[in-house]
């Protein structure tokens, strides 16, 4: 069976290498359109599926994978940093407090499509000015959700569920999700 990861992201290509020994990546490119009325796991779900049909549409003899991670803190999504200073402040907001994080995982094949999410709660080290600066020069904020990565020192106390999920792939999930496929 022949696999397409609807992603350009090298830690979802890494995880999936978990799993897989041989896919494909075709990123999705559409535009990430979110209807702001749905909750944060369905809109994972709903961004999973868009990513995985547009993919989809052109590898329809393949089965093809799409994700979406959200970071959701006191009931808002934390996207992408807009910049150095917005990634400041949104790990300001996250210093020693809880957030989830959110994957939605679409699998489809031209028997099946499966949608599931994964949801991690994580809890934020007390982060000082001088951390978040230094953190925030190094530029790994800058192409995260949430604007971190759990594989970084010192930001994470600790998390209750996935750590991949964090990391931007629940690989124990798209593992069943893919068995589920195969029927």
């Amino acid at each position: 069976m022949d696999y397409v990861l609807a992603s350009a992201s090298p830690r979802r290509k890494e995880l999936l290498s978990l799993i897989l020994n041989y896919f494909e990546v075709i990123p999705a490119t559409a535009e990430e359109k979110v209807n702001i009325s749905f909750f944060p796991e369905q809109i994972a779900c709903s961004l999973a599926e868009h990513k995985c049909a547009e993919v989809f549409a052109s590898n329809s003899g393949k089965t093809v994978i799409g994700c979406d991670t959200l970071v959701v803190f006191e009931g808002e999504i934390l996207g992408k940093p807009k910049d150095r200073d917005d990634a400041f402040a949104t790990l300001k907001r996250l210093s020693g407090k809880r957030h989830y994080v959110i994957t939605g995982v679409c699998v489809r094949n031209k028997y099946k499509t499966l949608t599931k999410y994964e949801k991690t709660e994580v809890k934020f080290n007390v982060l000082s000015d001088e951390f978040i600066k230094t953190y925030v020069d190094g530029g790994s904020p800058m192409d995260k959700a949430g604007s971190y990565g759990i594989q970084d020192e010192g930001l994470v106390q600790e998390y209750y569920g996935s750590y991949t999920n964090v990391v931007g792939l629940p690989v124990s999930l798209v593992k069943n999700m893919l068995e589920e496929v195969r029927g």
